[in-house]
Parts: C-alpha cells; sequence; structure tokens
C-alpha cells in the first residue's frame, strides 16, 4: 500500500461518552456516503459508557453476567468485548477495497497501527498466531510466560467500506471485563497503558495514533463536521 497515493481521512476526537447506539448510526451513515463517493473516509476517536458488544461469532455462554452493564449486538465480526471510560475506541471507515483489496491485510495493518502507537508509550506489543488483537508479554501465574490484552479489533465491511475498529485499554477498570469471556479466549487477561504503568492518558494516545496512522496509512485532515452534532440538532425539540 503506498499511503501517499489516496486522498486525506478525516480525523475527528469526539469529548465525553458516546452512546453506542448512536455511534452505529453515525456510522452506517457514513459507510453509506463513503460507498457512494459523497464523503470522505473517517477515523473516529471516542469514548463509550460502560457496556458489552457482542459480534456475529458471540456465544452466549460467554456472557457471565448480563445484567451488570447493557449488553449490545454488533455488526462487526468476533466475539463479546467491553467498552468503557478510560478506553480509547477507534471506528475506522476506510474504502478496504480500493487500499486493501483483502480483509486479512486490512486486520493486519490495524494491528500494525496499535503496535506501532503503543511502542511510542514505551510498550512492546506483539500480535499472536490464532489471535486477533495486539498483546503484551506477562508473566503468568504460575511464573510461565504469557500474554495479556491490551487492544482488541472487531471490523465489519459493507461495500467494501469498513466500520467498527479498535479499541485500546488506557485506564479502563479491568475488573469489568469479567463479566463475559473477552474474544471468547477463557484465559486472556486484560491489561492496560495503566496497569503497565505508562502515563500519558487519552490526549497523549490520541496524538501517537494520529501521527503513527499518517505514516502508515497516509495523510489526514480535520472532519468538516461533527455528526453528533447534527444528530443532537435533529433531535432538539422545535
Amino acid at each position: 500500500m503506498h499511503v501517499s497515493a489516496h486522498p486525506p481521512v478525516e480525523w475527528l476526537v469526539s469529548p465525553g461518552l458516546v452512546p453506542y447506539a448512536t455511534a452505529c448510526t453515525v456510522m452506517a451513515a457514513r459507510v453509506e456516503a463513503i460507498a457512494a463517493g459523497a464523503e470522505r473516509e473517517l477515523v473516529w476517536l471516542l469514548e463509550h459508557p460502560s457496556l458489552y458488544t457482542a459480534g456475529t461469532s458471540a456465544r452466549d455462554s460467554d456472557l457471565l453476567d448480563a445484567r451488570r452493564f447493557p449488553v449490545h449486538r454488533s455488526g462487526r465480526g468476533g466475539q463479546y468485548t467491553y467498552h468503557g471510560p478510560g478506553q480509547r475506541v477507534g471506528y475506522v471507515m476506510l474504502d478496504v477495497g480500493r487500499r486493501f483489496g483483502d480483509v486479512r491485510a486490512y486486520v493486519a495493518a490495524l494491528e500494525a497501527l496499535i503496535v506501532d502507537a503503543l511502542a511510542g508509550f514505551g510498550v512492546e506489543a506483539v500480535t499472536l498466531e490464532g489471535r486477533v488483537g495486539v498483546w503484551v508479554r506477562r508473566q503468568g501465574p504460575r511464573g510461565q510466560d504469557d500474554h495479556a490484552k491490551i487492544a482488541a479489533i472487531g471490523v465489519r465491511l459493507r461495500r467494501w467500506v469498513s466500520s467498527h475498529g479498535f479499541s485500546i485499554n488506557v485506564a479502563p477498570n479491568l475488573e469489568h471485563f469479567s463479566g463475559i469471556v473477552p474474544c471468547g479466549i477463557a484465559d486472556a487477561a486484560a491489561t492496560s497503558l495503566a496497569a503497565l504503568g505508562s502515563e500519558g492518558g487519552l490526549d497523549r494516545l490520541d496524538r501517537t495514533l494520529l501521527a503513527t496512522f499518517e505514516r502508515n496509512f497516509g495523510p489526514t485532515c480535520a472532519a468538516a463536521a461533527d455528526p453528533l452534532a447534527a444528530i443532537a440538532e435533529a433531535l432538539a425539540p422545535s
């Protein structure tokens, strides 16, 4: 992939907590507009309130505490995952057909993006054969080498345009992952930048992601409009 061959991707960071259903509405509309050539591609960074999402491969038995947080069925690939405050969610809406021509190459590119960004925090993150997402090495409970998951990836393609994307644990409450079997892997622990002793928070991660995205994918530009503002205006009483 030649990063200079593609027009700039719009980049948007939303403050506060964005409801999951609202985000899905925005993504669906933007995907159709990108596919139709009416809008630029978009990377949207945000946080959600605490919730669980079930991907298309989710097993009911992997939802261990259905009453803990709201559960949303999602059209993305994968199984159960947790979203919540202190976690950076990146919704990536790209023309995968034009850029990659292959969904596996796209997922690998997202993984590489996160690995490269975390290196800026001094975190040596890795990918694992047969396991989607990004991991860090740790010592297991019996002293054996093990890995903990720091970032999840789940994507959806419609007309070769992607939606959903990734989530990176910056400083969420890691105990909240105990209500599910994350990504269907019973022995996989979750970790975060905060748990690893890295400082900087969401703002520093956002800056690092932007710089890394531009190196790996190509140029960006500020989003022309905030889709949440348009939704708020549409819902406001007349």
